[in-house]
């Protein structure tokens, strides 16, 4: 079927740059949505910032949201693993007196034994052991995670297998581990939200910014694939894939 105009705008669109981890361009225009968690990150770890003396923010991003949480304490870092936002990282947080620090590798991270009494870490990866060595006793490690089963129906839209290194990465897995590595679990929870994508251009830049939901992906690769569910949003309004997102929060015992 011939492709209308429409799909190659909405190409050109979704191909545009992404910097540091700001969505808005999608989510402020309305181009996707997604379905409320039960629990809110944001206001589970305001309280805990406002109480310690050392924390530290694993996985930054663009420094988006841990400026949001000013006023922070007088000793707070932040790491990133990608190294373009580091930048960006460091001229949103340095002012705030934040010390942005680029890591490559979750198991050697360059913190000293029992300096932090947080950890803050969304959508992060990260190593157990390393934890319980940099806390502090009785310290606070809280993390919001993406499934392993995240967004699959995109996966099979393109035909495309999900990334099959992290399938397994649930609720259930996290908790154990963290309790194998000597932590309390205080809170836990998991769900998996709707998301919608209005347009092919929003699905575009989206996979463009989560690199590792289809590796390699490119519009050129994927175009007869992508001009199908062109087709399906054109039709039924939006294209819809299940989130998969939990919530740890865990103390040093």
């Amino acid at each position: 079927m011939e492709k209308d105009q429409a799909f190659y705008d909405f190409i050109k669109d979704g191909n545009r740059a992404f910097k540091g981890w700001d969505f808005s361009f999608l989510t402020e225009t309305g181009r996707t949505s997604s379905n409320v968690l039960s629990w809110s990150y944001g206001s589970m770890a305001i309280p805990l910032t406002r109480n310690t003396d050392c924390m530290l923010d694993m996985g930054t991003g663009g420094g988006e949201f841990l400026s949001l949480l000013h006023p922070l304490s007088a000793n707070v870092f932040a790491t990133e693993g990608y190294g373009p936002n580091v930048a960006i990282a460091k001229a949103r947080l340095e002012p705030l007196g934040v010390q942005v620090t680029f890591i490559e590798d979750d198991n050697n991270l360059p913190f000293a034994d029992n300096q932090f009494s947080l950890i803050l870490n969304r959508h992060e990866s990260y190593s157990p052991f390393e934890l319980r060595r940099i806390l502090n006793k009785h310290g606070v490690f809280l993390t919001q995670q993406v499934g392993g089963s995240d967004c699959s129906e995109i996966n099979k839209a393109l035909g495309v297998p999900v990334n099959g290194e992290f399938s397994e990465w649930n609720l259930q897995l996290v908790t154990k581990e963290l309790e194998n590595h000597d932590f309390q679990i205080l809170f836990a929870k998991e769900e998996f939200p709707v998301t919608r994508f209005y347009d092919i251009g929003a699905l575009i830049y989206y996979l463009h910014a989560i690199s590792w939901q289809v590796p390699g992906f490119s519009v050129t690769k994927y175009e007869h694939k992508l001009f199908d569910i062109h087709q399906d949003i054109q039709k039924n309004g939006y294209f819809e894939a299940r989130q998969h997102r939990f919530i740890v929060k865990a103390r040093k015992i």
